[in-house]
């Protein structure tokens, strides 16, 4: 099929997509930091940045630290309200010069553009990856996707310079049935790089939750008539406007369910504080919940509760741990607290990435690893079950293990070590579960931090870049 032909739905596809309507939604979006300057806000949003910061912020405008040419300023009603009264929520999304002081790091700190065999598509492990969206409803100011939602240009592997670009529907559902194709008559893996059936597929961006229910439908379908068998949509929606998640959307995933049974859905929420989905009161208190737990906001809990309800759907919630947001023991223990007890399992728990604009809001490894183990005190095995985790090129990286005692006899170890754990290798993941064992280095934020004092290097996330263990460095 050519990109340039027209996609044509099966009959089943058709029949279902016409039971789709799209809802109307009033997320009262506040775009760009001139609007704020010139009291072009609601009367009651009007002091949410204090004529300094908007001093400062202005006086960039047009030089190399615009901070909104590296993320435009975006938030939404439901999202103001909520950090009001939270510091942690305003760090997130509030503009600052601090984003742009130090704009050193990678265009594409995990080279998912080697694994980009479609426009908007990544396939660097076992699942798809698409940005089927180029924007939010509000904009968090430590984005991983500034890249695509900045319309950035970068560098690709043929040489290129361009932007990121979206998926297209009828171009990856060609891929993906061709891919699956070859894998079937393959005997099982696919002849070029060993990889199984393309049975996953995560619908990112941006934010899927932006574009219609038709939109997102004939995604969905399209993705289940090619073969896929699990779909995941992940969304900071819920925090940002959860009024989207009404029952026109839940008919039109009800509608999904009876046209392709088989299919599971995988709900990918993005919640980084409990600030984001809990009531507090006047002075900055949670309030218990009389039948347990805390008390959430209206609106959030009856998403939470229509998505759990449905046996075929299951929630995972995914965080960065992120300086001056979340990088807090007891916020994050609450949010693991609440989040399984209404439903939504606790996924990963991310290391800052080494991207450009993103120095603001890192935490060093070895700290991240000490606030989530810490978090996890108190906590149920079920509840526990967050990894720490850090993308490197080979792929998703567990950091498992810091010691705090030296490791007598191992050259290196003197101050401790850090055990990195390849949690999802690339391709047909020949390195999957491989160690990587590294002197400990309290100021890391990413790996390079530890280039100097590699000890064991089994999952090969040094040697690809010709660095050698310390003492074989030491020897030479």
């Amino acid at each position: 099929m050519s990109t340039l032909e027209k996609y044509v739905p099966s009959h089943r596809e058709q029949a279902f997509l016409e039971k789709v309507a799209n809802g109307k939604y009033d997320r009262q979006i506040i775009t760009g930091i001139a609007k704020f300057a010139a009291d072009d806000v609601p009367q009651d949003m009007r002091g949410f940045y204090s004529r300094r910061e908007l001093d400062q912020i202005l006086e960039l405008k047009g030089t190399k630290r615009d901070l909104e040419a590296r993320m435009p300023i975006k938030i939404t009603r439901h999202y103001y309200e909520q950090a009001q009264n939270s510091r942690a929520i305003q760090t997130l999304v509030k503009g600052s010069p601090k984003e742009t002081y130090d704009l050193d790091g990678a265009e594409d700190p995990g080279k998912q553009m080697t694994y980009s065999p479609r426009e908007g598509m990544i396939h660097k492990y076992e699942m798809g990856l698409l940005y089927v969206a180029s924007t939010c409803s509000a904009h968090c100011r430590f984005c991983y996707r500034e890249e695509l939602i900045g319309r950035k240009e970068i560098t690709r592997e043929d040489g290129t310079v361009a932007p990121k670009g979206l998926a297209q529907h009828a171009e990856i559902v060609e891929y993906i049935r061709e891919h699956n194709r070859l894998v079937a008559t393959n005997g099982g893996r696919h002849p070029e790089t060993g990889r199984e059936k393309l049975r996953e597929i995560l619908m990112s961006g941006g934010d899927p939750m932006v574009m219609g229910n038709k939109n997102i439908a004939a995604w969905l379908s399209g993705l289940a008539e090619a073969g896929v068998e699990n779909m995941r949509i992940g969304t900071k929606e819920l925090a940002f406007y959860p009024q989207r998640f009404d029952q026109k959307f839940f008919a039109m995933l009800d509608a999904f369910h009876e046209s392709y049974p088989e299919v599971s859905l995988r709900v990918m929420v993005h919640f980084n504080h409990p600030d984001e989905f809990l009531r507090k009161t006047p002075d900055g208190h949670y309030i218990d919940n009389p039948g347990g737990g805390l008390e959430w906001i209206a609106d959030t809990r009856k998403a939470v509760k229509e998505l759990a309800r449905r046996e075929w759907i299951t929630i995972h919630n995914q965080s960065p741990i992120i300086r001056d947001i979340n990088d807090d023991v007891e916020a994050l223990r609450v949010l693991q607290r609440e989040m399984l007890r209404n439903g939504i399992n606790n996924h990963y728990f991310f290391c800052g990435r080494d991207i450009i604009g993103h120095k603001a809001f890192n935490v060093p490894i070895e700290r991240a690893w000490e606030i989530l183990n810490e978090s996890q005190k108190g906590l149920s095995g079920v509840e526990a079950h967050a990894r720490l985790s850090i993308t490197h090129y080979k792929g998703k990286t567990e950091v498992a293990a810091v010691t705090n005692e030296p490791v007598p006899g191992v050259p290196g170890g003197e101050n401790g070590v850090v055990i990195f754990k390849l949690l999802r290798s690339s391709a047909d993941a020949k390195d999957r579960c491989k160690v990587t064992i590294v002197g400990r280095n309290p100021e890391a934020i990413w790996f390079s931090g530890y280039d100097d004092r590699v000890i064991v290097d089994e999952a090969g996330l040094y040697s690809m870049y010709g660095i050698k263990p310390a003492f074989l460095q030491a020897a030479e």
